[in-house]
């Protein structure tokens, strides 16, 4: 396999195909990583929740990571890692425009306010929902993306030879 470096414009474009991603935030040295969905603009994403962990860390520590990938298999496969840093937009006039924005942006997508507010399970309680909308300002942006050498190609004939004759040959060595 073949890793590559992707520019900023690979990553860019890469970012505004993908929908989700996970979130890395950290605390008084403790790191938490949690899925999202988000919505890319070129410069932020914009992204919902609800109160929880995750909010409380990023008030504390705005700055954040975010990671997203995409693998077709263990050769073929792209990630970008983005620096960036938490902004809540507030229910307040100031920031009525951004959050009108960013629903719109999030609503292309069917179930945008998911995993942020599931549905109860049949018969549980509803929960009250309390929207909150964050945007990650971006500060840096840095991709890979690996695909198979001239050896590992499809159709080279390479792969077929070099694999073992039973599934479990391999284990022999350590016998």
């Amino acid at each position: 396999m073949i890793v590559h470096e992707m520019t900023s414009q690979e990553c860019h474009e890469f970012l505004g195909q993908m929908k989700f991603g996970r979130l890395g935030c950290a605390r008084d040295g403790q790191p938490y990583v949690v899925p999202i969905y988000f919505a890319f603009d070129g410069k932020h994403f914009y992204c919902f929740s609800t109160p929880g962990q995750k909010i409380e860390w990023m008030r504390a520590n705005p700055l954040v990571c975010v990671e997203a990938d995409e693998i077709v298999n263990q050769l073929n496969w792209r990630s970008v890692v983005v620096l960036g840093e938490f902004e809540e937009l507030f229910d307040v006039t100031s920031c009525v425009n951004i959050r009108e924005y960013a629903l719109n942006l999030l609503q292309k997508r069917p179930t945008w306010w998911q995993p942020a507010y599931i549905a109860p399970e049949p018969g549980g309680a509803q929960k009250p929902l309390a929207p909150i909308y964050y945007r990650i300002r971006i500060t840096q942006v840095t991709g890979h993306h690996g695909r198979p050498d001239a050896l590992e190609g499809v159709g080279s004939g390479a792969v077929a030879s070099t694999k073992p004759k039973t599934k479990w040959s391999f284990l022999s060595r350590w016998r």
